[in-house]
């Protein structure tokens, strides 16, 4: 990956299609996320993501979401998503998925594909996946994480995914909390975190723990920046600058649209070129890879 010659990095790449075209969701909560996105493409393969992002001289954080306990379907294996990221490592960063709720199958498979797949960091889903990121049940995940320094990245606040559903798809909200991964971020001090979207509604929440906490940052994902809160901008601008990331959510909002809503948002200019590359290179340790 030639990162000079990169004009930003998209941290939060959605694989919602397999190489046998299985989906990442199921058919109610695919339909209903590209109705709420109002999305011209649902779903998206690894080859199509590497092709739309080396056109726009791009690097992107791709990855699935393995929700099989929760939803009862079955998942876009994450070994078959970071093996297709290796074709294309000029401009793709593969990110796991796995079940939490599997125990420690989860986590034997969490160290196979940071040990022999090499992904650089993993992705919660809460609501989707149906857990408290700070139930202890779950640490032995995070442990494997800290011990490869890899990155934990968590969707927090509401969710596209089962919006306008009836009872929203059976997903519940309060999982996304962002003050429960305040808990993991004191309990694993060397973890690398990523608390993806402006977490409405708690978005004072995930501001004030990525003020506390040194190693939690805030992706700009699954919103248009116009509708962002007055104080996400305001801490992006001052004391979040080096730990605010440029997120699309890439298929349901391109990184064309966020772009071009990004370019009229109050940001200084001195702080553009952190948020669209320079945090996520020195956070994903692209300067040195």
């Amino acid at each position: 990956m030639n990162v000079q010659d990169l004009i930003a990095v998209d941290v939060h790449v959605h694989v919602e299609e397999g190489a046998d075209g299985r989906v990442s969701l199921p058919a109610d909560l695919m339909a209903g996320s590209a109705a709420y996105f109002r999305a011209e493409k649902r779903t998206a393969t690894v080859p199509e993501i590497a092709d739309h992002y080396r056109e726009r001289r791009m690097a992107a954080v791709v990855f699935t979401v393995d929700a099989q306990s929760a939803t009862g379907h079955p998942p876009i294996p994450s070994e078959e998503i970071a093996a297709a990221c290796a074709e294309h490592a000029d401009v793709l960063i593969p990110f796991g998925s796995v079940d939490p709720w599997r125990g420690r199958a989860a986590v034997r498979q969490a160290r196979a594909l940071i040990e022999q797949y090499g992904v650089r960091g993993f992705k919660f889903h809460p609501s989707v996946q149906a857990f408290h990121p700070n139930d202890p049940t779950f640490y032995p995940l995070y442990e494997v994480l800290a011990e490869h320094g890899r990155i934990a990245l968590f969707h927090s606040g509401q969710t596209g995914i089962g919006a306008g559903l009836p009872g929203g798809g059976g997903i519940r909200l309060k999982y996304a909390n962002p003050m429960a991964v305040d808990d993991v971020a004191a309990d694993f001090p060397d973890l690398p975190i990523i608390l993806a979207h402006p977490s409405f509604p708690w978005q004072d929440e995930a501001l004030a723990v990525a003020t506390h906490k040194p190693l939690v940052h805030i992706d700009l994902s699954g919103w248009s920046p116009k509708y962002f809160p007055p104080q996400l901008v305001r801490y992006a601008n001052t004391l979040l600058k080096d730990k605010v990331l440029f997120g699309s959510d890439f298929p349901v909002i391109t990184p064309d649209r966020w772009l071009a809503d990004f370019e009229k948002l109050d940001i200084k200019p001195e702080v553009r070129p952190m948020i669209l590359k320079d945090n996520a290179v020195r956070l994903l340790g692209l300067d040195h890879a």
